[in-house]
């Protein structure tokens, strides 16, 4: 069945209004991108030194703390999944989802039992729809996450580590677990965000490109009044700054990744509008020539009857 000009004309003003949306939400996700790569940077002074610090105090004191020892019977792993809170953005939070089942079930194959928490109304989503179970969700701040943000889940996922003195509540000890392993994806420039599982504690020192040179030597502390109190004090924070810096990473990915899906729709529109345009010419030109025809035929029948009369 043939379209007609004026449902070709149709479509073309409703392609253009969503290219005019998606173009928007493209300029509006690279001025973000811009904040949440320069509070990325500002965060990172304080990071790399706070890890120095930890790293130090983990190596050369003696402490037994349940957030820096590896326990060889560990039966029980959280993961904290960072996603989205809204679409649009490609393959962003399916890409962290499917980094969080495989690691999932690499954890399982070991004989863990799996638990979750979700950052993220896609993460809580996705496990709402499979009617999957999870602890505790955090959401509204994906694209602009803050430091008392990261601290709410510190709290909560420090807490589950086992009896801590920072914990507001007493944690019931079937639900501690031995592991914490967070999932996020990591920026690594404009074309590039890469989903990334780390583990959080039992603790490992690893910041990346904020690691200490392997030709640096760590400083030597002295702990007062105790080494143990000094981590006590000093792990929470440490924990903070990893989640801290592992939410602006993939804020900035996220952002990076709904400007790239937001130019795709904008030029797949574009063509679209292209096409819609050169039917309706076509259709244009065919009623056109169908009228000429029709003329034509018109105008022949007259002579026709003319000539016979």
């Amino acid at each position: 069945m043939a379209v007609s000009l004026r449902e070709y004309r149709a479509k073309i003003r409703s392609t253009q209004s969503t290219k005019k949306i998606t173009r928007a939400m493209e300029l509006i996700a690279a001025s973000r991108i811009i904040k949440a790569q320069q509070h990325a940077a500002a965060a990172a002074p304080y990071a790399r030194e706070l890890t120095r610090a930890v790293s130090a105090l983990a190596t050369y004191s003696n402490v037994d703390h349940v957030l820096t020892t590896e326990n060889p019977d560990a039966k029980r792993a959280a993961i904290l999944v960072v996603a989205s809170d809204r679409g649009l953005a490609g393959a962003y939070a399916s890409s962290v989802l499917k980094e969080t089942e495989q690691l999932a079930e690499r954890l399982r194959a070991e004989g863990k039992e799996v638990t979750y928490f979700l950052a993220g109304r896609k993460a809580e989503s996705y496990f709402n729809f499979r009617q999957r179970e999870f602890e505790k969700s955090w959401t509204g701040f994906s694209d602009k996450p803050t430091y008392d943000d990261a601290r709410a889940i510190g709290d909560e996922l420090i807490a589950r580590g086992a009896e801590h003195e920072t914990a507001e509540e007493a944690i019931d000890p079937a639900q501690a677990v031995d592991e914490l392993f967070v999932v996020y994806t990591r920026f690594k420039s404009m074309l590039v965000q890469e989903p990334t599982a780390i583990r959080l504690f039992p603790l490992e020192i690893v910041e990346g490109e904020e690691a200490p040179e392997d030709s640096e030597v760590l400083p030597l502390y002295e702990f007062e009044p105790s080494a143990a109190e000094v981590l006590e004090a000093v792990l929470p924070k440490y924990l903070y700054s990893r989640i801290y810096s592992c939410l602006l990473q993939a804020a900035a990915s996220e952002l990076a990744a709904r400007q790239k899906a937001m130019k795709s729709a904008t030029d797949n529109a574009q063509d679209l509008i292209e096409k819609y345009t050169r039917l309706a010419n076509q259709a244009r030109q065919a009623g056109i020539t169908q009228e000429i025809s029709e003329i034509v035929g018109g105008a022949n029948a007259l002579a026709e009857a003319s000539q016979s009369d």
